[in-house]
């Protein structure tokens, strides 16, 4: 019976994703695009957070300033000099407890050890990573899942692969900057 409710839950997750269109955007990189869709009917706040920082063009110029080998790489708060940018909005309400786990592919939002502390920072996931999730961190409150990518996953493959320095207190930093140019949306989604 348990077998069955799990297919029938897959089978409804494929079905329902092909009759609501989620908002999807492009990640343009200096090595390439990066299509992620967004689901913002399992993380409504924190998809509404990361598309008003979209359409602020927040984005623009600034680098994955983290890359763990085999584990995430994370952009969104820092330029190509690593200066921080300060985020415009009040942080966002963890939404970890939506269903989503950190699996290869995934974005979520990056935090501090404040589970509620999210602003603009983000990360995708290179491997699984459900320690990640909702209930398996030592606080229990996890690393809110709020998209996946669709297309590109090469480039966050290659961006992965780049050795890494540390930086004064910045651990892991690429040797070469990878600068988000732009992050769009390429459909609005119902």
């Amino acid at each position: 019976m348990k077998r069955f409710l799990l297919t029938l839950g897959f089978v409804f997750a494929i079905f329902s994703s092909v009759w609501a269109k989620n908002p999807i955007v492009v990640i343009k990189t200096d090595l390439g695009d990066i299509y992620v869709e967004l689901y913002p009917d399992k993380a409504p706040k924190t998809v509404a957070n990361f598309l008003r920082y979209v359409k602020d063009g927040f984005y623009n110029g600034l680098v994955f300033h983290r890359v763990v080998k085999g584990f995430v790489i994370q952009g969104g708060g820092f330029d190509k000099k690593l200066k921080y940018k300060k985020p415009t909005y009040p942080p966002v309400e963890n939404e970890s407890n939506n269903g989503l786990s950190n699996v290869r592919g995934t974005i979520a939002m990056a935090r501090t050890s404040d589970p509620h502390s999210a602003t603009t920072q983000f990360y995708i996931n290179l491997a699984d990573n459900t320690f990640l999730d909702y209930g398996k961190t030592p606080q229990k409150w996890g690393y809110t899942v709020f998209g996946r990518v669709i297309k590109g996953m090469e480039v966050v493959d290659e961006i992965g692969s780049i050795p890494t320095i540390n930086i004064g207190y910045m651990m892991n930093v690429p040797i070469r900057p990878v600068e988000i140019k732009s992050i769009e949306i390429v459909e609005e989604g119902d």
